[in-house]
């Protein structure tokens, strides 16, 4: 338990055995056959002004359980509570009060910005949409937002296409804080930009959760820039969360075989470390999500895989203080706890 000086924070999402299953179609009749399993059973808690880092290789199922935990979808089953409204089962008109808490930005700033649209036009439509603010005082906002993304308010009657990568993506986040929310996700928000502009974005956004208490959900493939910004990370394969770990602790010492397998990819700039360095390579293909193996997911590519990992699904539990792995290596050693994502 923290001290009251170090200030414990409380959950502001907490995601419960979230399970977001696409289904399959095939037949004359169109009949309903099987089932894209692309999130299967995920838990976890985003605390209060952290930003929680979900990261996994692609396809695992990350960007869809940013969007599930949004309720951009209608979720196949489990709970999602936002500041404590359970959001999981609400009807889309039921939420609509509740969207200016939760906000969103997109990999692709080309792609989620109305070409036909200015960026003032942009930036003002969540106004327009869930405010009762007059014309003048939207302007004075908009004007507000671009100068605290770092955009010339010059340029606000300029269209997207008028802009490079980097500043899309800011008009994506001027966007993204215009009704003042709690919790974003940032699903690969780096990932469509030049290295050089990568961590430009990335300090932008460290810099507005100071000056505004945001939450972040960071979803990336890029292990390097997740460490650089996530206070914790939850490490997804197969649409299932394998490992959750405080930044560190995950880094210097990975528990789960797939974990150790990812970070073992991440490019080591020191030449001799690199010699030094154990190389995990992983054999065979990801399984299909509409087919997952019996028992644990990892098993038909997993490096230490047991009798037991073919038949029975491993318990995603707490074997150390803020530590919690879904793995048969430690299910002796961990004491269960499958309902708690935090520490």
């Amino acid at each position: 338990m923290l001290d009251n000086a170090a200030k414990p924070s409380k959950p502001l999402v907490q995601v419960r055995d979230l399970q977001m299953h696409f289904p399959i179609y095939s037949g004359l009749f169109r009949r309903q056959t099987g089932a894209v399993k692309a999130v299967d059973g995920v838990t976890f808690d985003v605390m209060e002004g952290e930003t929680l880092g979900l990261v996994g290789e692609s396809g695992c199922g990350k960007s869809t359980c940013g969007r599930a935990i949004l309720r951009l979808y209608d979720i196949t089953g489990g709970e999602v509570a936002i500041d404590g409204a359970r959001i999981g089962k609400m009807s889309q008109g039921d939420l609509r009060p509740l969207r200016p808490a939760m906000q969103m930005v997109f990999q692709d700033p080309q792609a989620s910005l109305n070409p036909r649209m200015t960026v003032e036009a942009i930036i003002r439509e969540p106004l327009d949409e869930h405010t009762k603010l007059t014309a003048a005082e939207k302007e004075k906002k908009v004007g507000e937002l671009m100068d605290t993304v770092g955009l010339n308010r010059r340029f606000a009657k300029r269209y997207p296409h008028a802009f490079s990568g980097g500043q899309r993506q800011r008009i994506g986040i001027a966007r993204a804080l215009a009704l003042n929310p709690k919790f974003i996700v940032c699903d690969e928000p780096i990932a469509a930009l030049d290295v050089s502009i990568q961590a430009q974005v990335v300090n932008l956004l460290e810099d507005l959760q100071e000056q505004f208490g945001l939450t972040y959900l960071f979803i990336s493939h890029d292990l390097s820039m997740v460490r650089h910004i996530a206070t914790r990370i939850a490490v997804m394969y197969l649409g299932k969360v394998v490992e959750l770990a405080p930044r560190g602790p995950l880094y210097e010492e990975p528990l789960h075989p797939y974990t150790k397998a990812l970070l073992s990819a991440v490019p080591e700039p020191d030449p001799a470390l690199a010699q030094t360095r154990e190389r995990v390579v992983l054999q065979g293909d990801v399984p299909s999500p509409a087919n997952p193996p019996k028992g644990c997911n990892f098993c038909t590519r997993c490096p230490a895989v047991m009798d037991v990992c073919r038949q029975i699904e491993p318990t995603y539990q707490e074997v150390r203080p803020g530590r919690f792995v879904a793995c048969h290596l430690y299910e002796s050693t961990g004491t269960a706890d499958a309902t708690a994502g935090h520490p």
